[in-house]
């Protein structure tokens, strides 16, 4: 297994120090601290630590988990502990997923790059890894789990133990019966190829077998005729099957005689259907394939909301990672709320609240270095504004020195433009959505201006409210409407976009009389097409904006909105933006399902992306396709401004379909509570729709008792569909359980328009979105044209 791995652990000088082990401090915090003795285990795959060396070993990370390694210079963590260690001492673990950084101190800076150099090293190398190197890796991690006395080989007492980590319940009998073939040492135990052999027996797929001896005369190999006849007739690919059947062939048949043949083996038949080309989701939609030359508002953009929270909106850290995982994920619009911070230096926070405070510059500084690692189309800078005259000057000072020609400081040179330029126009460009001065306003505000600082008083800008705020209104004895002030409201303080607050019991009352926010002429200057501008009423923004001015709205507002003026909302958003946010309620940072705010084409619906369930699965899914840039074309009814589409009640246009899901078996799965290493999980798959409130529904199958290795379902499940250019599919396993909601396993998201018919494996991602492998569920779609009676 691994032979090229193998070979590096035997010879590369950084990988055999990592072998001997190493004693660092393992950081948390400016208090935590501590000594951990690391060691790479002789798999090469895993890093084990123990408090001390000689003392019991734990798992700490698998390769496969680590995204990528920083030096110390780039964690925040580690800076702020600068005066304590030096920084070329430090670096950090970067996991996949929501999993908190792993930051690290070595003793010496060569010690910290032997660690740095080795890991990425190893995590070259798996990224690098084709499917078969892939398995071969999450076998070796399994021995290393069985092999539980780390001699290199296994008794079949560990086997067993090893069958129930897997998930599989089976008769000791026939499992001994594996054991002794796969044992051809026949010394009792099995070791590297022998296992492999083990695991081969494990996991036969008579229903894959079965489908193959279908369509092949000697049941031994598919001749190309044959293949292309089960691309053609099952698979659906009916235009270009012949020369497709060729590169597959040639891309995944492992014996050599076979691809000069141009047959292929049953090996390589299974190879087929469980790689990216026989997965569910169609390889057609994975790179840029839409159109990207239309208007910012014809398109779905990935958008952040609290990007800076890594945790709730009440006492959760604020942290820089918070906008390199957003942007590392194809987010294309981040939130940046800006106060007041000492010595001058504007901070970013959730303010009125008990959130950790970080530098406005550390954020621009994360925003210039990962805006376009992961995607070449714009980035937008949602500010929150709460700053005075002169921080405002700062901001506009680091937007500009920071951000360089990254920015956009000035408008296109386009004649006449009576739309916004496309993502492609802006290719490369970060782009500030904010408050605007006209030319009035600006003459007026620098005087006022002048006036506060030569008086010094009122130097601190009051909040920035915005009028489209939705605070719940409190009513006084006779029942009318009282004003509203911090002092009195239980849940919700007058901040930006309404979101939660702990109030301050001291604070004075509101005065109904507000001052006008005094908006700094240079910060007004760098919003050139995204100016945030209060929302009316449909026939106000048609009759007084322009394409280039925007409004926001909260989940409630917008829900209101798509119910009493669903179609006008449609139309407003095919020449406008709209930026759609959390409720203020939802103190724990979770999410609304953006799915009935994209039904009425709102560009910018944006989530708490530290949040991992449902709402992110279905985010996530959307934006999967497109080279995953962070930009999805929208139907072509949600473009039109004379669109007569309503998202509450479509009229079913001639493309509605009927989806038929054949649920056929599922794979590896993992288990739900890896404490319990008997327990063995009872799946079940529940396939969900969503789409427009009609569309909207969920099946599930029954459950398989106690077999989460390879369950068998069987059971064909059937949706009708009126707006499937609006659906997302859902595919969920979970554990069944009579006494409470059952457990979840794993899931898979992606649109209707992106699957692919035939017998397709579904590759399950957890619920932090990162990948299960080699855990999947096989299935067989059909899409028929048309809603059947």
């Amino acid at each position: 297994m691994l032979s090229m791995l193998q070979d590096r652990l035997c010879t590369d000088q950084d990988l055999l120090m990592m072998q001997e082990g190493t004693t660092m401090r393992k950081v948390r915090s400016k208090s935590w601290k501590k000594l951990r003795h690391f060691r790479l285990q002789n798999d090469g795959m895993t890093v084990w630590h123990m408090r001390q060396p000689g003392g019991s070993a734990k798992p700490s990370f698998s390769i496969s988990d680590v995204e990528t390694v920083r030096k110390g210079h780039d964690s925040e963590l580690l800076r702020s502990l600068a005066e304590d260690f030096p920084l070329e001492q430090g670096f950090t673990v970067v996991f996949h997923g929501r999993r908190s950084n792993l930051d690290v101190v070595a003793s010496s800076a060569e010690e910290a790059q032997v660690w740095m150099q080795g890991l990425q090293l190893l995590v070259d190398l798996v990224t690098s890894m084709d499917q078969q190197e892939r398995l071969d890796q999450w076998l070796s991690d399994w021995f290393q789990r069985g092999d539980k006395n780390q001699d290199g080989r296994m008794s079949f007492q560990e086997v067993q133990r090893l069958l129930h980590l897997m998930n599989v319940e089976m008769d000791q009998d026939y499992a001994f019966s594996l054991f002794q073939a796969a044992d051809t040492s026949q010394s009792g135990t099995l070791e590297g190829e022998e296992f492999v052999q083990f695991y081969k027996a494990l996991t036969k797929r008579t229903e894959v077998q079965e489908l193959f001896e279908n369509f092949s005369a000697d049941g031994q190999k598919l001749t190309l005729l044959e293949f292309v006849d089960f691309l053609r007739e099952d698979q659906k690919e009916v235009g270009h099957a012949p020369d497709l059947a060729l590169e597959l062939i040639d891309r995944y048949e492992p014996s050599a005689s076979g691809k000069l043949r141009h047959v292929l083996s049953m090996d390589g038949f299974l190879n087929y259907l469980c790689s990216r080309d026989g997965a569910i989701f169609n390889p057609d939609c994975l790179p840029i394939y839409q159109d990207m030359t239309r208007p910012l508002s014809h398109y779905f953009i990935n958008s952040s909301h609290n990007t800076y929270l890594v945790g709730d909106q009440l006492c959760g850290q604020s942290s820089v990672e918070g906008y390199i995982r957003a942007l590392k994920r194809g987010c294309r619009c981040v939130e940046v709320d800006v106060w007041d911070g000492p010595n001058g230096e504007p901070i970013v926070y959730h303010g009125h609240t008990l959130t950790s405070r970080i530098l406005f510059k550390d954020v621009l500084a994360a925003v210039a270095q990962y805006a376009f690692q992961t995607s070449d189309y714009p980035v937008i800078l949602s500010l929150e504004n709460h700053c005075s005259w002169e921080q405002q000057q700062s901001m506009a000072r680091h937007l500009t020195e920071i951000l360089g020609e990254q920015l956009l400081s000035t408008a296109l040179d386009t004649p006449l433009p009576t739309e916004l330029p496309s993502p492609e126009d802006l290719r490369g460009k970060i782009l500030v959505k904010g408050k605007k001065l006209t030319l009035e306003e600006e003459l007026e505000d620098k005087e006022e201006a002048e006036s506060v600082l030569e008086t010094g008083q009122g130097s601190e800008l009051e909040t920035n409210c915005h009028s489209e705020i939705e605070l719940p209104p409190k009513k006084n004895r006779k029942g009318k409407k009282a004003a509203l002030c911090p002092s009195f409201c239980p849940a919700v303080c007058c901040q930006s976009e309404a979101q939660a607050a702990v109030c301050d019991p001291g604070a004075p009352p509101v005065s109904e009389q507000k001052s006008k926010p005094i908006l700094c002429p240079d910060l007004s200057a760098l919003v050139v097409y995204l100016q945030s501008v209060s929302f009316h009423s449909f026939t106000h923004s048609k009759e007084n904006y322009h394409f280039y001015e925007m409004s926001s709205f909260s989940e409630s507002k917008a829900r209101n909105l798509i119910k009493d003026a669903g179609n006008e909302f449609v139309q407003h958003n095919a020449w406008q933006l709209s930026r759609v946010y959390p409720s203020g309620l939802r103190t724990d940072s979770s999410n609304y399902n953006p799915q009935e705010l994209w039904n009425a084409g709102c560009q910018m619906v944006a989530m708490n992306m530290q949040t991992a369930g449902l709402e992110m699965d279905i985010c996530d899914g959307l934006f999967h396709q497109n080279g995953g840039c962070g930009y999805v074309l929208k139907p072509e009814f949600l473009r039109d401004t004379r669109s007569s589409f309503h998202p509450e009640r479509p009229i079913s246009p001639l493309k509605a379909q009927t989806l038929l899901v054949q649920v056929i078996s599922g794979q590896q799965l993992p288990k739900v509570n890896e404490n319990k290493e008997k327990s063995i999980v009872d799946p079940l798959v529940k396939v969900e729709i969503f789409g427009v409130r009609a569309d909207t529904t969920r099946q599930e199958t029954s459950y398989v008792e106690n077999n989460g290795f390879n369950p068998y379902w069987g059971q064909t499940l059937c949706f009708r569909v009126l707006v499937p250019e609006l659906a997302m599919v859902r595919f969920v396993v979970k554990d069944y359980n009579w006494k409470s909601r059952h457990d979840f396993i794993g899931q898979y998201t992606l649109p209707w328009t992106c699957m692919q018919q035939g017998y397709r494996h579904i590759h399950l991602l957890s619920r932090d979105g990162t990948s299960l492998h080699p855990a999947s569920i096989f299935v067989y779609i059909c899409i028929l044209e048309g809603v059947e009676s």
